[in-house]
């Protein structure tokens, strides 16, 4: 649906929806045309639809997550930036362009909506999904979408503050080839001094670190990370 110039196409249905008198979650979709992240709060939407349709491909995938950072600044607690649904598991990515996939739109605090058969799913596809270290990050009650901070040549790093003064962290390789990726505190939001305990969310291990994070990563995959200061 086509909301008009101002979004005034979804007058009536914010009017009825708030005549019902009922909570209703209200995901606005007109596939990001008409910028909707800068109106759709005001309509009474809940998300909001910043993308084209997605496709389950690694071109479709990448190219929604930077459309949607664009509108970072305008989600937050009872209004997020909707890059469209989950393609995790129906077979046109690998499992590490799924996890990347999954990673992101977590981090994004998009909604996070199944878009595979979950009757058939495989196992890996159950484990990428349930991840509930991921999840935790999605659902954080501070709501502020993580976003792009550092990007060279297709080694990129994305963060965003989460409750308790803590920073998720994702190191995406976007390359073909095996990378080294370095986030810097100074790119994250931390003094350079800080010590954190850093919680990796797919290996499900903590380490230390103080001024930086490196890992390798494998291409098109990623590393997911909660940095919580000492």
């Amino acid at each position: 649906m086509l909301a008009g110039a101002s979004g005034k196409g979804y007058t009536r249905i914010s009017n009825a929806m708030k005549k019902y008198g009922k909570n209703i979650f209200f995901s606005i979709c007109e596939w990001g045309i008409e910028n909707p992240a800068t109106w759709a709060r005001g309509m009474g939407g809940n998300s909001w639809r910043t993308t084209a349709d997605i496709a389950d491909n690694w071109d479709s995938m990448t190219s929604r997550a930077d459309q949607n950072d664009r509108w970072a600044s305008y989600a937050g607690p009872g209004g997020w930036n909707d890059p469209d649904m989950l393609e995790v598991g129906n077979g046109g990515m690998s499992e590490a362009e799924y996890r990347s996939h999954f990673s992101i739109w977590a981090l994004a605090k998009a909604p996070l909506l199944i878009g595979c058969d979950v009757r058939s799913m495989s196992p890996q596809t159950k484990i990428i999904i349930s991840n509930w270290e991921v999840i935790a990050v999605n659902q954080d009650r501070l709501g502020v979408q993580g976003k792009k901070v550092q990007s060279d040549a297709g080694l990129e790093v994305w963060a965003g503050p989460l409750s308790g003064n803590r920073k998720a962290v994702v190191l995406w390789n976007r390359q073909g080839y095996q990378a080294t990726i370095t986030a810097h505190w100074s790119n994250v939001g931390l003094p350079a001094s800080v010590s954190v305990t850093a919680r990796d969310l797919w290996a499900h291990s903590s380490f230390s670190a103080q001024g930086q994070l490196s890992a390798s990563v494998a291409p098109h995959d990623c590393k997911m990370y909660v940095l919580t200061p000492k």
